[in-house]
């Protein structure tokens, strides 16, 4: 799922920037600066093959304007990589944890969080799941380079692989590689509820 958000429509401004929410257009500047200089591109060469304005991009690196998901889509594009590269954190190459909230709208409670980010090769699988009290999954490992990707509804849901175990409360999310065998229980008194994607 590397474009996770590469089809959005109707979607205007990043979120502006602000002291107590990720500063995803901070991360943003950085990462097209880096990735721009890495290709040896220049800023006239990148603007030009995104189709954006020159003042446009040099405003993007600076970090002075909002800029819509749509053209940092094209930036990504032109610069031959994926939307979460632009906005994930630059000390944090790992797509499993981004969690930056990437566009906020004009009413109150309306936001889009990108959560996570990781390579499908063929087909993505979404799941809706549920397990009561004392409920366990037992799942046989999948192939090399499958993923499964969760994200809490309701409830605790605990995820063991091996010796390592997770507790995941409702809100938060796990990305994993599923070529070991791993469970899904609920640990709990109260009904778990779950989204899972498989990715292969």
């Amino acid at each position: 799922m590397c474009n996770i958000v590469r089809k959005k429509q109707g979607v205007s401004n990043m979120l502006p920037k602000s002291d107590d929410r990720p500063n995803v257009l901070e991360h943003v500047s950085e990462n097209v600066r880096r990735l721009r200089r890495t290709a040896g591109l220049s800023q006239e060469a990148l603007a030009s093959a995104a189709g954006v304005s020159r003042r446009m991009l040099v405003g993007i690196e600076g970090g002075d304007v909002n800029v819509s998901l749509a053209t940092l889509d094209r930036i990504a594009a032109a610069l031959g990589v994926f939307f979460p590269d632009l906005v994930q954190r630059p000390d944090r190459p790992d797509r499993s944890r981004i969690n930056a909230v990437a566009w906020v709208g004009k009413k109150p409670g309306s936001r889009a969080t990108l959560l996570a980010s990781a390579t499908a090769r063929h087909e993505v699988e979404l799941w809706s799941w549920s397990l009561g009290p004392g409920e366990a999954h037992v799942a046989e490992p999948d192939a090399q380079g499958w993923q499964e990707m969760v994200y809490v509804i309701e409830g605790i849901l605990s995820v063991r692989r091996g010796d390592l175990e997770n507790q995941i409360p409702a809100g938060d999310f796990l990305v994993f590689a599923s070529d070991q065998p791993y469970t899904y229980a609920n640990q709990t008194d109260s009904l778990v509820r779950f989204i899972r994607n498989v990715l292969t």
